[in-house]
């Protein structure tokens, strides 16, 4: 049951508590938070982004599975939330790049991008009709202004970051990058960062419950990580760190 406080403000998205707020953008909030474990690291090298991917079926593909998508040829995005609305959101996305490149003929900067997404994201919290986008993104890429990382989140708000990370468990992977985190590190070792830092909540070390997404400052290209280069890196930060694969 819901409280006197908050029951008829979450009617409706137009609608406003008495605090000032949205609740069904509160909501859409604690959809991003069950959602699996995302991060996203800018390092001078270049920017990573990675995924954990979880089996909620014994017989499922993982390689169905998709959270880090490519954008723009320079861009990345990652999600946490419903994967459903996120979809929307990177087509969305991929759309305003390539208009961006029709009519400026140049790759648009991931700052604006973000902003564009946001501005959708944003709409969805004013009219009547619709709900909030139950999905946050963190946006990575590198520019003519260098590597750039944002996270925007249900309501459209949207801020930059060295490191962020979203989803499960996302307060204790935040710790540890707080601690571990440095920018001036070559783009292996950011991956080595983002890998270390899924390992904490993975349910189990393999390949497959992970997916990377690099975009390096020298050749300013996203690509993803095949899945041997995902084992060596977890083989490396296994043997570094003296630890054993968790049991799925």
């Amino acid at each position: 049951m819901f409280s006197p406080q908050v029951y008829g403000y979450d009617r409706a998205i137009t609608i406003f508590s008495p605090e000032g707020e949205l609740y069904q953008v509160r909501y859409a909030g604690e959809a991003v938070k069950r959602g699996w474990a995302t991060i996203g690291i800018k390092c001078a090298d270049g920017v990573v982004l990675a995924a954990e991917k979880r089996k909620v079926s014994a017989l499922i593909d993982l390689n169905s599975i998709e959270k880090v998508y490519m954008v723009d040829d320079h861009v990345g995005i990652a999600a946490s939330g419903l994967l459903s609305d996120a979809r929307v959101l990177i087509e969305h996305a991929r759309q305003e790049a390539q208009t961006h490149k029709l009519l400026y003929d140049e790759p648009i900067d991931v700052e604006l991008l973000t902003r564009r997404i946001s501005d959708l994201k944003q709409v969805h919290t004013q009219y009547g009709g619709v709900r909030p986008f139950g999905a946050a993104l963190i946006v990575g890429g590198v520019d003519k202004h260098g590597p750039r990382l944002f996270q925007t989140d249900p309501g459209g708000i949207y801020f930059g970051f060295y490191a962020v990370a979203m989803g499960a468990e996302s307060s204790r992977i935040t710790e540890f990058l707080e601690k571990e985190y440095k920018y001036d590190i070559s783009i292996n070792d950011c991956v080595r960062l983002a890998v270390r830092a899924l390992s904490l909540v993975l349910e189990a070390a393999e390949p497959d419950r992970l997916e990377i997404g690099v975009i390096d400052v020298n050749t300013k290209m996203f690509r993803k990580l095949t899945t041997d280069e995902v084992s060596k890196y977890l083989q490396d930060v296994r043997s570094s760190t003296g630890t054993q694969a968790p049991s799925s």
